[in-house]
Formats: C-alpha cells, sequence, structure tokens
C-alpha cells in the first residue's frame, strides 16, 4: 500500500438541476475518465480555500464554497487519496476547460452514464439516485 494520503478537495457545482463534472486530460492518472471538478490540497490551504483556488485555475470560474457533502478515503494501487466534495455555488464564469479535456453539465440521474474513478462511485450512485 502506498504511503502518505493526498488530499483532494472537490466541488458539487451545480445549476439549473445539472451538475458540473470534468474530463481528465491525456498523460494524466486516470486519464479520460470524468470527476467532479477540484485538485490537491495544499499543505497550507483550508479544504475549501484549495477548491475556490483549484477552480479558478483548472476552470476560470469563481465559486462560493458550502458545506461537506460527501467525504471518502480511497486507495488505489499507486496512492491513497481522502476526497471531500463540498456543494459550490459559481459566482462568476462559464466553465473552460482550461486544465482537463472537456467539462459538462450533466443531470443528476445520468452521472451513471459517465466513467468515474473509483473513489467517486459510491457519490455518484447517491446523486442519481436523489
Amino acid at each position: 500500500m502506498p504511503s502518505g494520503v493526498i488530499d483532494v478537495a472537490a466541488g458539487l457545482v451545480e445549476r439549473d438541476g445539472l451538475i458540473l463534472i470534468t474530463q481528465r486530460k491525456q498523460g494524466s492518472h486516470l486519464a479520460g475518465l470524468w470527476e467532479f471538478p477540484g485538485g490537491k490540497r495544499e499543505p497550507s490551504e483550508t479544504w475549501q480555500d484549495c477548491l475556490i483556488r483549484e477552480l479558478q485555475e483548472e476552470l476560470a470560474i469563481t465559486v462560493t464554497v458550502g458545506e461537506l457533502r460527501y467525504e471518502t478515503i480511497h486507495h488505489y494501487p499507486e496512492k491513497s487519496v481522502q476526497l471531500r466534495f463540498y456543494a459550490a455555488a459559481l459566482i462568476s464564469g462559464e466553465p473552460q476547460p482550461i486544465d482537463c479535456a472537456a467539462v459538462a453539465w450533466v443531470c443528476p440521474k445520468d452521472l451513471a452514464a459517465y466513467a468515474f474513478p473509483e473513489a467517486d462511485r459510491e457519490l455518484v450512485t447517491l446523486l442519481a439516485a436523489r
């Protein structure tokens, strides 16, 4: 098992009943899979500040971060990640694929049609069922 756990903050950004997802770019870990946008937390950052920074850098959007909606730790063969998924409200900008392959607004019930990493699957099931 890998040593250390990587902290990742992700956003559940919703608009008009749709959820924002992004596709991982080629050459990255889990390339081609879809995910909820976010990224690695720096040691000096709060989870919320991390999410705000990552969404600005990767998608050119500004958000406010709400409540923690889901949390999990997942062990991949090459690394372990602690994921925290927060509700996030879009304040400004339209998501652009700056540091990802694509962006999509998806109805929660349709999330299962997209290939997500193992770490996200339980959350995808929960969101699709609501």
